[in-house]
C-alpha cells in the first residue's frame, strides 16, 4: 500500500515487519507470518531495530544494539493532538489491518524484544515507508 509514502515506496504489511523481525534477532522462529500471534516476541529482535544510546531514547534502552541498521526512534503517539510516550517507546503501524484494525509494532526503552499487536487507525503512530 501506497497511501502517504512518496511514489515508488510503500508502507509495510504485516508480512514485511515480519520478515524485518525474523532477520533482525536470533529467535527467528517467534515471529509467525500468521495474523493471530500477538504479545512480546522475540529475544534480542527489538534492540536490534533501536537506535543505540539515550539521546532520544530513556536510559536504560534495553538491548539497543541497532544491527538492523533500522534505528527505531522512541516517537510515542499522538491522541488528539496531545504528543505522549515520546522517549519511552516507539510505534510503528503496517498496511495490514484486520477487523477495522490495523497490525503495529512496538518497541520500549525497556525491553529487547518487539510487541505486536493490532489497535485503532485513530491514534497517530510511526509510519516507516519502505522502497518497492
Amino acid at each position: 500500500v501506497q497511501g502517504l509514502c512518496p511514489a515508488g515506496w510503500h508502507v509495510p504489511s504485516h508480512y514485511e515487519w515480519t520478515t524485518l523481525e525474523k532477520n533482525a534477532g536470533t529467535n527467528p522462529g517467534a515471529f509467525p507470518y500468521d495474523e493471530s500471534t500477538m504479545g512480546w516476541l522475540g529475544t534480542d529482535e527489538g534492540g536490534n531495530l533501536k537506535q543505540t544510546g539515550t539521546s532520544n531514547w530513556l536510559s536504560p534502552n534495553t538491548g539497543a544494539a541497532n544491527t538492523s541498521c533500522f534505528t527505531a526512534l522512541p516517537g510515542g503517539s499522538s491522541d488528539g493532538g496531545s504528543f505522549r510516550f515520546v522517549g519511552f517507546i516507539g510505534y510503528w503501524w503496517s498496511a495490514t489491518e484486520s477487523g477495522g484494525l490495523a497490525w503495529l509494532r512496538d518497541l520500549y526503552y525497556t525491553e529487547a524484544r518487539v510487541y505486536r499487536y493490532t489497535d485503532f487507525k485513530s491514534l497517530g503512530y510511526s509510519v516507516r515507508c519502505v522502497k518497492d
